[in-house]
């Protein structure tokens, strides 16, 4: 995250609640693609949203 970016948060402790979230978020669907087939990489990719799907809910 730039520095611009973080300049947005009013207090600190809303940065880093956001930055832990979005590290979690990235995390799970980070499925490194240059490293897969396409058929793989879609099977992740939905199963990864379906169980975001059912954690969201």
């Amino acid at each position: 995250m730039s520095k611009r970016a973080m300049l947005r948060f009013r207090q600190m402790k809303m940065l880093q609640k956001f930055a832990s979230v979005h590290g979690n978020v990235h995390n799970h669907f980070s499925l490194e693609r240059h490293l897969t087939d396409r058929q793989t990489y879609r099977e992740r990719r939905s199963a990864a949203l379906a169980e975001w799907q059912v954690l969201a809910s």
